[in-house]
């Protein structure tokens, strides 16, 4: 039987990511394509392994996550900005 996941590199990896999905912060531990299909159909989806604050670790897709600093800079910015005058 083949393998159902193969490891992917990705630049965020031991970066602090946030799921926007849960909104659960921690630190990006792997990205997987993963078969996530349980029929005999092939189902591949790039799956983001995060660790968060507690040592737990969950995953999310890939998509749903986005890096902390990037947040902090745009809650910054939006911050000084709004409300409008």
């Amino acid at each position: 039987m083949a393998e159902q996941y193969e490891y992917v590199q990705h630049r965020l990896l031991g970066r602090r990511v946030r799921d926007i999905a849960s909104g659960t912060e921690g630190e990006l531990m792997a990205v997987i394509n993963e078969n996530v299909s349980d029929s005999g159909a092939e189902r591949w989806m790039q799956l983001a392994y995060i660790r968060d604050a507690t040592g737990l670790e969950f995953t999310t897709a890939l998509r749903n996550i986005v890096p902390t600093e990037y947040l902090e800079a745009l809650e910054g910015h939006l911050s000084r900005r709004w409300p409008p005058s």
